[in-house]
């Protein structure tokens, strides 16, 4: 049986999934953001959502990664950990 890692290695050598892969990287750093900065607050999904003021499925779609969120919603999920969003465009 392959291993996750192999899988993904064998479907990134494909250069349309690569592109495809890459393009939503952004996306998912924002998903992973979210996740690790709720970790480090030691919170559950239904702790933020309840402090956002919103429902757990409505953080687990924020922490999924599908959709990139407003900058409002960051914001609020920031607060909501007891931390604060910081914007950087770097070239």
């Amino acid at each position: 049986m392959k291993s996750l890692k192999q899988m993904k290695a064998e479907l990134l050598a494909a250069p349309a999934v690569k592109a495809e892969y890459d393009a939503l990287a952004d996306e998912f750093a924002i998903a992973h953001e979210l996740t690790a900065a709720r970790a480090r607050a030691g919170l559950s999904q239904a702790e933020v959502a309840q402090r956002m003021g919103t429902t757990q499925s409505v953080v687990a779609r924020l922490e999924s990664g599908r959709r990139p969120p407003s900058l409002r919603t960051v914001q609020r999920y920031a607060q909501a950990v007891g931390g604060r969003a910081v914007v950087r465009i770097e070239a």
